[in-house]
């Protein structure tokens, strides 16, 4: 059997490289060796939430696998055939669901099938994407790309003890490639959910912030929800959509310092198409569109620069990036077409 190797030391050389390999691999039936597995980083080798990913798309795609444990620096991953599902599955204390979900619906939905997942585990949680963002901003991107999900959240799930849970639908789909150029709206959503924290200081931080965006010129619409979960807890989405933008931040509340960890000037400082974070999980569906698709960004980032590097090498997209004065603009040409003039 002829495997395609990839360095999974690349660029970022983390989780990315291994999600979005074995995503492209159950949907163009290509099998993978995974070689260097975070080769770099202190503790080299696939980590468990790593390996619930891997896990899962492994059911999903009926697929062979070698080397999927913990500490492993290579991976052989055979994928067969995709079957319509109904699963179980608990990541494990607050490992993030929304990392699964953003490399699993592509793979369902791109296939043609339907899935029905009830999954428990993270929901708010470090370095993922809060579940809000996934609901209210990914899933905004996905549907404008062809790729439709829903779910419904029955419980958050904060650092460390997780145990939130979602029910998870999706459909089959059809990608079309898209543009994402410019913001034109001055219209902000904001939602804040908490748990088991002081609502006066939770509304405090939000007065704040509206406040810093009201100065910039945007009108905000404010969404408070104090919802159950095992452990204290709070996640704050702020984002605006148009038919040429979507642009989202997020952020956790940090129980040190008692405030979120907002990084605001990501929002306000951005006049493009999409937000850094959602630039890379664009690129799988974009790689397998009938077309081209555009989007500027304001930096190109490791997750992007590995997605890119990663989504080429197995399936034979290309792309392009073009520097501009307040960012850069990439087009990925989809499989089906020519070349980038």
């Amino acid at each position: 059997m002829e495997f395609l190797k990839i360095n999974g030391g690349y660029g970022e050389g983390g989780g990315q490289i291994i999600r979005s390999a074995i995503a492209l691999s159950c949907i163009t039936k290509r099998p993978i060796h995974l070689e260097n597995i975070r080769k770099n980083r202190k503790v080299p080798g696939l980590r468990p939430q790593h390996l619930t990913a891997i896990k899962i798309l492994q059911k999903v795609a009926n697929a062979k696998v070698v080397g999927a444990e913990i500490g492993s620096t290579e991976l052989k991953f055979i994928p067969g055939n995709i079957k319509n599902l109904e699963l179980v599955e608990d990541v494990g204390t607050a490992g993030s669901i929304s990392l699964i979900l953003q490399v699993l619906i592509p793979v369902v939905a791109i296939s043609q099938k339907k899935l029905s997942l009830t999954i428990k585990g993270g929901t708010d949680v470090l370095w993922s994407p809060s579940i809000d963002y996934t609901q209210y901003v990914l899933r905004d991107a996905f549907s404008r790309m062809g790729i439709e999900f829903s779910f419904e959240l029955s419980k958050r799930g904060y650092y460390p003890k997780g145990g939130g849970e979602i029910n998870l639908q999706v459909y089959p789909s059809r990608v079309k490639s898209i543009s994402f150029l410019e913001r034109k709206t001055n219209s902000v959503k904001l939602i804040c959910t908490f748990s088991k924290l002081s609502i006066e200081k939770i509304k405090n931080q939000i007065e704040e912030i509206k406040n810093k965006l009201t100065k910039e010129n945007f009108i905000v619409e404010i969404e408070i929800k104090n919802q159950k979960a095992e452990d204290s807890g709070a996640s704050l989405l702020i984002y605006s959509i148009d038919e040429d933008s979507i642009i989202g931040v997020d952020a956790l509340f940090n129980k040190k310092t008692q405030r979120f960890d907002l990084d605001l000037d990501k929002f306000v400082e951005n006049p493009l198409g999409v937000d850094d974070n959602l630039a890379d999980m664009l690129v799988v569906p974009a790689s397998l569109g009938q077309k081209k698709t555009t989007f500027q960004v304001r930096k190109i980032t490791k997750h992007l620069e590995t997605n890119l590097f990663v989504t080429s090498k197995i399936t034979g997209c290309k792309y392009g990036i073009r520097r501009l004065t307040n960012g850069f603009e990439v087009i990925i040409e989809g499989v089906s077409d020519s070349s980038i003039k």
